[in-house]
Formats: C-alpha cells, sequence, structure tokens
C-alpha cells in the first residue's frame, strides 16, 4: 500500500506523520518549527530521505494557501512562508509530488473524508481557539473563495454598538482567548495567570466566569445560526481545542433554543457535531487533499 509524508506546520511545532492512502497513521512524531524558510525546506527534506517508498509530499500550512501555485498569502505565526513557492522549491528538492492545504481547511477535510461529515456533500466547519477559523465545504470540495479567503470566521462582526459604532469580530470575543483575556480584565489580574480549561470546568461555580463563558456560548450559537442561513449546509461541524469538551453541544443547544424562541419564523434548526479527528485532523485533511488532487 502506497505511503505518504505528511506534516502540520503550526507556529511553535511542525506534526510530521506517515499515512498509507486509506488515511491510516504508521508514526508520528513532533519537532520544533524552525525559524527560516532555508531551515522548514532542510528538515523536510532530511525527514522525506529517513523513510522509504514515499510517493509524495502533503502539507498543512497557516496562512491563506494558493493550493495551484504552492504559494502562501495573508499572515500568520511563520512570516517567512508567505511569499516564497513552497511547493516547487520543496518538488525539485525531493523529487515526488508536493500538495499543501491551509490547516483549517485540512481539519475540515478530514472530517469530511473519515469523520463527523463524511456523510454529507455540504458543511460548515468551525475551529474554535486561539481564534475562529474554519471551512465551507461544497461537494465535498474546499470553497475557497475569490482572494482565500473561504472559511475566515473569525472576521465576522459579532459584536456593534450602534451608538459608538465600535466593532468587535467573531476572533475578539468569540474565541477562547478572548474568555481568558475578558476575565482577566474582570478580575483584574494578568492574562497568564488564567487557564481556559479552569474557567470552563467552573463557569458555574463564578459569577464572573458564568458571565463570559455565558457570552462565549451566545456567540459561538449566533455564529452557527448565521452560517446556517448563509449557507444552508447539511452540517455544521465545531473543532479546535473547545470541541473536545462533553458538554460543548448541549451549551450550543441551550443557547441555540433561545435563538429560535426569539426567530420563531426560523425552521431549519442546524445540525451541529463535534469533530472525530483532534490532533491528527491536520494530517488526515493534508492527505486527502493530496489524494484528491491527483486522483
Amino acid at each position: 500500500m502506497k505511503q505518504f509524508l505528511c506534516i502540520d506546520i503550526g507556529g511553535t511545532s511542525m506534526k510530521i506523520g506517515v499515512l498509507n492512502e486509506e488515511g491510516e497513521i504508521l508514526k508520528t512524531d513532533s519537532i520544533k518549527s524552525p525559524d527560516t524558510i532555508k531551515k522548514m525546506y532542510q528538515i523536510i527534506e532530511d525527514v522525506f530521505h529517513s523513510y522509504e517508498n514515499i510517493e509524495g509530499l502533503a502539507l498543512s500550512m497557516p496562512g491563506a494557501v494558493d493550493s495551484e501555485k504552492g504559494v502562501i498569502g495573508g499572515s500568520s505565526a511563520l512570516d517567512y512562508i508567505h511569499g516564497p513557492k513552497i511547493k516547487e522549491d520543496l518538488e525539485n528538492r525531493i523529487h515526488v509530488r508536493v500538495e499543501m492545504e491551509n490547516d483549517a481547511n485540512c481539519a475540515a477535510l478530514a472530517e469530511v473524508w473519515k469523520g463527523a461529515a463524511s456523510d454529507v456533500n455540504d458543511c460548515c466547519f468551525i475551529v474554535s481557539g486561539t481564534g475562529i477559523g474554519g471551512a465551507v465545504v461544497k461537494d465535498k470540495r474546499i470553497h475557497k473563495g475569490k482572494h482565500l479567503h473561504g472559511g475566515e470566521f473569525g472576521y465576522m462582526i459579532a459584536d456593534f454598538d450602534f451608538t459608538t459604532h465600535a466593532m468587535k469580530t467573531w476572533s475578539d470575543v468569540g474565541s477562547t482567548m478572548a474568555v481568558v483575556r475578558e476575565v482577566a480584565r474582570l478580575k483584574g489580574v494578568d492574562v497568564t495567570s488564567l487557564d481556559a480549561r479552569e474557567i470552563f470546568d467552573h463557569y458555574h461555580e463564578d459569577p464572573i466566569y458564568e458571565k463570559v463563558v455565558d457570552k462565549f456560548y451566545f456567540v459561538l450559537a449566533n455564529g452557527i445560526y448565521n452560517l446556517q442561513y448563509a449557507y444552508d449546509p447539511e452540517k455544521i461541524v465545531i473543532g479546535g481545542a473547545i470541541s473536545v469538551r462533553k458538554d460543548l453541544l448541549d451549551e450550543v443547544n441551550l443557547r441555540l433554543d433561545e435563538i429560535f424562541k426569539t426567530f420563531t419564523h426560523a425552521k431549519i434548526r442546524p445540525v451541529v457535531l463535534t469533530c472525530q479527528y483532534h490532533n491528527d485532523a491536520n494530517l488526515l485533511g493534508a492527505l486527502y487533499h493530496f489524494l484528491t488532487v491527483n486522483s
């Protein structure tokens, strides 16, 4: 069975996996992300040559990834990846086919291929973590949009004051990092002294935790409601760190109940699920993208 090298390149670490064409993970490793493009190329080349019979390289990367041209626009924690012809450069170094896709899109594709959205054609994928990201899937393929920003739900305006015209995005007010920042502000403590998991685990026991976490879930439910009526997907899948919480869907559905009690004319309730693949999603989705492009 064919084997592929899949690498998820993040701001702090590179997760490396060898997967077969059925998506089975044979080996994994993780190393610190380098500080230059030259070092990144060398690491990938060295890892590639450390295995035998690798048929191709599939990359999951941050930023506005142009999969066809093999370049990355936008911005990310790794400034050096934006601009170079990464796909072409790596193919010239390792002499196998290289494919690359945005990391949130890869996470979504993992669910489309093997996970929570494998039984539908159209879905939205929300990544909730330090910010809000996501993906729009149409006919089991990523819809990127004209400017490669399809699924960048974090840019959506989620808070607007009609008196002052102050406005904030979904990432500003609806990410787990936003919860930590707001709790720190209200308690008058340093952000680094707080832990997001602790806040969510005990939010019914502290009035400040409760106020901030309740807003988080309402913002998430509001975003889900809007996505349902903007795109009308068959499912909306939540990924990111928050998705491991067993109470997440109950909390979201409680807020959706309130929304639908208010807007009684709205009859289409979103089907909301959490992702099945967490830490391995980007590797699996990168492979699925590779296989789809080269089918």
